[in-house]
């Protein structure tokens, strides 16, 4: 079967993975080289980037330096082995779900139990709290699935909003835990461990619903709540722990200034901007943990951005801060806003595979939901292989010019017979575009033809592909959309002048869940050519072609 676009989504780049017969696929976020438009290299270039990191760094294997653990979906926690040292890092991507635990919305690690290892505290259903007891050692941890939820002195589960992150540690110093949990009104409930650390799992004692008597008010004319997350730290160096507050409704991180002693703590002062040398301001919803991962005797603060009240897009790429600390307490420079460094164009990113140049491999093409840096539109950038079809490397080389529309899917291919590949564009609710390639093999120059060249006969999203079905030498349109279904319009015209024609808005009675993204390839080896559905949820699903006049598919299987 001939196909415009052949490798799109298979993994198919230098035969990575595969055997004889059908392709066996491993993930890998660095395999491959890809060099920004500066030509620094990608540290992940396909690690998935990152929409709403909540990072925490631990040793989590016992060897000294520090380990990192991000969460960016709900219920899977990514785990970044450091396989360097304490004073040089080397952070190694080992999984996106870490022993296969179910944290919820939020995850904290601690040592509950005081044996020297780590224990987590996670969100369970229904806003409870869940205690993951570590019954491994510090060097092998073996995470125990929770029986129950964490206690108060009544027996009763304690409850926190699930939007918010709570915070546990020792902050009045004396051998017990202090459990505090944000409300959505700005303010903090306190509740104590019953029993010193390193007796059995506490119960908590409820202290107040107005610890210290913080509320905290967020910037936005008229609103007084929102999510918040908490960290407690020592950042002026004088024995107590002071509390930072990130906020829906806050664009920067705010600092409560601990006045008091360990054993005495006093948190009454008015929040202030932090740093204290230059507050840093983002889409809001602040996560900051403190960390010395270089072992130069500063901690360095990370900040994962969520994204609250503030156009969270703006920080769609650009949302794991690292600060490193000045000579001052409170003073700290920022060195990055993507410190886990990868192909990152924001939220819903499509890649699409062609040869645009002629050499004979591919070439990567990237699109987005929304430009960070324009919202008024979607971007398609072109990844150049400069690399070959058996050993690729891609450098960013150009930003397509492209109609202003959202979510817009690219599908290449020739479509006038001249030897260069033309550009159909799919876009959240303008149909499908016609982009004319008037350039040659060797230097594309996609021209817009016409903006309403194919519209849906209903829904949006539209997610084309361009694929001889039916081996009649041109190309065949077939198009996934929000509902799950897919489309297919067969070429009842030429290859020198295509003319499509719906079939089927419905092939098969296929859905297979929202946002269907179709793409061909022969992933089992046996010479013909499989559909391959991606989806918003759940890994995409492989169909066989039973017949392509009239087109119709075998049962789905998973990829």
């Amino acid at each position: 079967m001939d196909q415009a676009d052949s490798t799109i989504n298979t993994g198919s780049i230098g035969d990575r993975g595969s055997v004889a017969g059908e392709a066996v696929y491993s993930r890998s976020v660095d395999g491959i080289v890809v060099l920004d438009a500066q030509g620094s290299e990608y540290e992940f270039p396909f690690l998935g980037g990152l929409n709403v990191p909540r990072p925490s760094f631990v040793d989590i294997d016992g060897d000294a330096d520090l380990d990192l653990f991000v969460q960016e979906v709900t219920g899977e926690l990514i785990f970044f082995e450091n396989q360097g040292s304490t004073t040089e890092p080397r952070l190694k991507w080992r999984t996106d779900a870490y022993k296969s635990l179910d944290i919820g919305e939020w995850y904290r690690f601690i040592d509950i139990d005081g044996d020297g290892d780590q224990d987590l505290l996670a969100e369970k259903p229904y806003s409870y709290m869940a205690l993951i007891h570590n019954e491994g050692t510090p060097a092998d941890p073996v995470f125990v699935s929770p029986t129950d939820s964490l206690r108060d002195t009544r027996g009763v589960p304690i409850f926190s909003d699930r939007q918010n992150i709570p915070n546990v540690n020792d902050l009045d110093c004396d051998d017990r835990l202090d459990l505090f949990i944000g409300r959505v009104d700005g303010t903090v409930r306190h509740l104590e461990a019953n029993a010193a650390i390193g007796s059995d799992v506490p119960l908590f004692a409820f202290k107040t619903d107005r610890f210290e008597e913080i509320e905290i008010v967020g910037e936005l004319q008229g609103s007084k709540h929102g999510a918040n997350t908490m960290t407690f730290y020592d950042y002026d160096a004088d024995g107590d722990r002071d509390l930072f507050w990130g906020d829906f409704f806050e664009p920067g991180l705010l600092l409560i200034q601990n006045t008091g002693t360990c054993a005495n703590p006093v948190l009454q002062n008015e929040p202030v901007p932090f740093p204290r040398n230059k507050a840093t301001s983002t889409s809001g919803y602040n996560n900051a943990v403190f960390a010395d991962l270089d072992g130069d005797q500063k901690d360095e603060m990370y900040m994962g951005v969520l994204g609250g009240a503030f156009n969270p897009n703006t920080t769609a790429s650009d949302n794991f801060y690292r600060f490193e600390q000045g000579d001052r307490p409170g003073d700290y420079t920022l060195r990055s806003t993507r410190f886990l460094n990868g192909l990152d164009l924001g939220s819903e990113s499509v890649p699409r595979f062609a040869d645009l140049d002629g050499d004979g491999d591919q070439d990567l093409l990237l699109a987005n939901k929304i430009d960070a840096t324009n919202n008024s539109r979607s971007s398609v950038v072109v990844y150049t292989n400069t690399g070959s079809s058996q050993e690729p490397q891609f450098q960013q080389t150009d930003t397509l010019k492209l109609h202003g529309a959202f979510h817009l899917v690219p599908a290449l291919g020739d479509l006038d017979d001249d030897g260069d590949l033309d550009m159909l564009v799919g876009s959240w609710s303008k149909g499908i575009s016609f982009y004319r390639n008037d350039g040659d093999i060797n230097n594309y120059d996609f021209v817009e033809v016409d903006l309403e060249y194919l519209k849906l006969t209903r829904g949006s999203n539209a997610y084309p592909t361009l694929v001889d079905v039916d081996a009649d030498g041109d190309l065949d349109l077939v198009i996934g959309e929000s509902s799950g279904e897919i489309n297919f319009y067969r070429n009842e015209g030429t290859k020198e002048e295509p003319t499509f024609v719906l079939e089927s808005d419905k092939i098969g009675g296929l859905d297979v869940g929202r946002r269907s993204a179709p793409s061909f390839a022969d992933v089992d080896g046996d010479g013909v050519d499989e559909m391959i559905a991606g989806r918003d949820r759940g890994a995409p699903l492989v169909f066989e072609i039973l017949s392509s006049t009239p087109l119709e598919f075998g049962p789905a299987t998973d990829f």
